[in-house]
């Protein structure tokens, strides 16, 4: 079973924390660290960002991580032999982050296939035409059994929602705005209404929240309202400024009791 299929069917009643990071930032060759010290710490999931020169739904912090990333060399390559090298540490699932051009570029099928031969279950492509991924995409990416995950926002139509719940498998992203990634200090009655109306919405994928999220109140409310909670902006920050994955873990850790 794909691990992220294997994750919600074994955690229906846990509240999944899951984190983002930029490979290649804050230094080219701390991937696998990073990655195995969330492991370690308890963390559910993991989102690697693959760099990209114009990261249209990304904040400042994410650009800039992005900036280093390619400033320091990373690319898919790179990226790939990296994963694979912890590959037979790696327990919980990872999900690639990134936009369609470098993706393009390095070749959808072979794209696919590295992501299998290198332990990663799934992919987010923000700028992947729903179209697209039904007729050039999927296929390819069910042969290699990868997730493809599709994120909606509080713009995003009744019909639109189900069309992509029907048509997805894994997870649903749910974007907490329809702005840019960034923390913020909470969700406003307007966020709030709209998480709720997607729970009344029964979809049959499990549902993760993100954008935003930075400490206990919004925490809670995502974990409240789907199966769980990814964090971007907050630990890419914190990562930043430690040069240290278990620093910022604990850094990250106590910001969310506050």
């Amino acid at each position: 079973m794909n691990k992220i299929n294997q994750l919600f069917a074994n955690s229906k009643d846990k509240k999944l924390l899951s984190l983002y990071f930029c490979a290649g930032c804050p230094t080219l060759k701390g991937t696998g660290d990073v990655i195995l010290a969330m492991q370690r710490r308890g963390i559910a999931m993991i989102e690697v960002g693959i760099p990209f020169s114009d990261p249209l739904a990304d904040g400042p912090v994410i650009q800039s991580a992005a900036t280093q990333a390619l400033k320091n060399g990373m690319n898919l390559k790179t990226l790939f032999a990296q994963l694979k090298a912890i590959k037979d540490q790696v327990e919980i699932p990872l999900v690639l982050m990134g936009y369609l051009n470098p993706i393009l570029h390095y070749g959808i099928e072979e794209f696919c296939k590295s992501c299998v031969e290198s332990g990663v279950s799934g992919a987010i492509i923000p700028d992947l035409p729903f179209k697209d991924y039904q007729e050039i995409v999927k296929p390819i990416a069910d042969k290699y059994d990868l997730r493809i995950i599709m994120l909606i926002t509080p713009e995003t139509s009744e019909e639109r929602i189900r069309f992509i719940d029907y048509n997805t498998d894994g997870f649903v992203y749910m974007v907490s705005s329809a702005a840019i990634t960034g923390a913020q200090k909470s969700f406003d009655d307007a966020k709030q209404e709209y998480f709720r109306r997607i729970n009344a919405m029964n979809l049959r994928n499990p549902r993760m929240i993100g954008f935003g999220i930075s400490n206990k109140q919004t925490l809670e409310a995502a974990q409240q309202n789907a199966a769980g909670a990814i964090i971007g902006s907050k630990f890419v920050t914190l990562l930043n400024e430690s040069k240290n994955a278990d620093e910022a873990l604990d850094k990250l850790f106590e910001a969310l009791q506050r």
